[in-house]
């Protein structure tokens, strides 16, 4: 880490807002969407940088003059450069870069080796070969300067020839611990993070305002993401150029909302959004954790059984914007929140963790009382006690187990009336408040820009088959039939058939 105090001020973009950060890793990114500063930003940090005595050189995305001065007169006047720059290519693409004169110049020419022929680089080769040997150039012969900033080093590179230097500028920076680099990119392959410390060298910029970054990272966020950043894959980052970007638990989500997203009435909403999945309800909740650490806007939409276990829950019910949602309803809820907690818990602010602890024990005592050997269920109701006996006699402790909870929720929801009329009066009286009680944490969640699916999972949406509870068998089936019809449906009917996820969908991608 380097310390060096700077400020920023872009008042057109951010307006009073100033970007402020001490603290620098040996690797620094500069990340967001098009048109948030990234450069000017990196134009003000290099020039504060330079007034507090560091040498820095800055190479701009326009980097054909540098390559015609700089980059040819260090290949023929550099040896040491010009032999690394030839063993990289011979071993890219099988080719070396020879120096031969010509009238006024000594001018490169490539030597292709497969077919033992040569000619003039400036002439005939490709961008991305220009491009890796500019940036190669400027890497390897980096003497002098202790700060080196590279403006989209992704131009005209193949994905892997980014990542190829990206690694090669991990191995010159270890070598060269007192020098400093700065990336300004746009590509997912530059956001190469392998501990948990190098996320506090990326600073992301937002349309609107001001770019964020972290400053500290916890003990406990420090083991989380040391546990998960080696799963965190090139298509996970694209959460790091927008913050429109929705995250989903698995690829039957991602495909479905994908394919749902046009749908959304408001154009404007969508630009910039994409559906990523992450695989599974914990590892949203770490990026989850993640966005709110660098200051990223994540929306999440995510399972019923997301509401009773798991980091999602325990970073939502932690968020602040859920905290000032629920300070703000509480004077309008209060005559339903006396009927659900006693005076003294109302003497203490109420959190949406005690909430959904009350709306678990509602789930217990009507669960219990479902799966008691005396109770003779109707017909409507057949289905729901057959799977919940079915989970009591697979798990030991069922009324902890997450997939129990939803069931007895969804059979709540869905069935609230025929419940009223066949449990005993006072598990009776407790189903409008379990519906009213679940309103409000859902809308609690979803203040936090977490939307949870109340009928359970995506399966609970689909038109082409009936699953009415968790868990779900045969998913993939289901979902390829599923989706062979959404993408087989025109506009009207899709609105009709999938309102509901069209709705969440918008609500996900509203900017707040």
């Amino acid at each position: 880490m380097v310390e060096v105090s700077v400020k920023v001020k872009l008042p057109f973009l951010w307006g009073k807002a100033v970007f402020k950060k001490e603290r620098w890793n040996h690797i620094n990114l500069i990340v967001g969407p098009n048109g948030s500063g990234k450069t000017l930003l990196a134009e003000s940090i290099s020039k504060q940088f330079e007034e507090r005595g560091y040498s820095v050189k800055f190479l701009k995305a326009e980097r054909d003059s540098f390559y015609d001065t700089e980059a040819v007169h260090i290949l023929q006047n550099n040896e040491v450069v010009r032999n690394r720059i030839q063993t990289v290519l011979s071993a890219m693409f099988g080719k070396s870069i020879v120096f031969k004169e010509s009238e006024s110049n000594f001018v490169p020419v490539v030597v292709n080796r497969a077919w033992n022929v040569e000619y003039d680089l400036e002439e005939v080769e490709c961008h991305g070969l220009k491009e890796i040997i500019t940036l190669l150039v400027a890497l390897y012969a980096n003497t002098g300067n202790t700060c080196l900033i590279f403006d989209e080093p992704e131009l005209h590179l193949h994905p892997q020839f980014q990542q190829f230097f990206a690694d090669e500028l991990r191995r010159v920076s270890k070598r060269h611990p007192k020098r400093m680099y700065f990336l300004i990119t746009h590509s997912p392959f530059f956001v190469d993070l392998r501990f948990p410390e190098d996320l506090m060298g990326v600073i992301v910029c937002h349309t609107n305002r001001e770019p964020t970054h972290i400053d500290h990272l916890e003990k406990y966020d420090e083991d989380l993401l040391r546990r998960f950043l080696p799963r965190f894959n090139t298509y996970h980052k694209q959460f790091f150029f927008s913050d429109n970007q929705i995250f989903v638990e698995g690829y039957t989500d991602q495909q479905m909302f994908t394919n749902l997203l046009p749908y959304v009435y408001s154009e404007k909403s969508t630009a910039g959004t994409g559906i990523i999945d992450v695989g599974g309800k914990d590892e949203l909740g770490v990026f989850c954790k993640i966005c709110a650490l660098l200051g990223t806007n994540s929306r999440i939409i995510t399972d019923l059984d997301s509401l009773f276990s798991g980091k999602l829950r325990d970073v939502f019910c932690e968020d602040e914007r859920v905290s000032l949602w629920i300070e703000k309803q509480t004077e309008k809820q209060l005559p339903f929140f006396k009927q659900v907690f006693s005076a003294r818990e109302l003497g203490i602010p109420l959190t949406l963790e005690r909430m959904i602890r009350r709306l678990e024990r509602y789930i217990a005592d009507v669960g219990r009382e479902l799966c008691s050997e005396d109770f003779m269920p109707p017909q409507s109701l057949l289905v729901l006690v057959e799977k919940l006996i079915a989970l009591e006699q697979k798990h030991v402790n069922v009324e902890a187990v997450d997939t129990f909870k939803t069931v007895v929720m969804q059979g709540v929801m869905n069935h609230g009336d025929d419940l009223q009329k066949v449990l005993s009066p006072r598990i009776a009286d407790s189903i409008p408040l379990m519906k009213n009680l679940f309103s409000i944490v859902i809308a609690s969640a979803a203040s936090a820009s977490v939307f949870i699916l109340p009928r359970g999972c995506i399966e609970h949406y689909y038109t082409q088959s009936c699953v009415q509870y968790m868990p779900v068998s045969a998913k993939d089936k289901l979902f390829h039939f599923e989706l062979e019809h959404l993408l087989k449906s025109g506009e009207e009917d899709i609105r009709s058939e999938y309102g509901e996820l069209i709705a969440i969908l918008e609500s996900a991608c509203a900017k707040t």
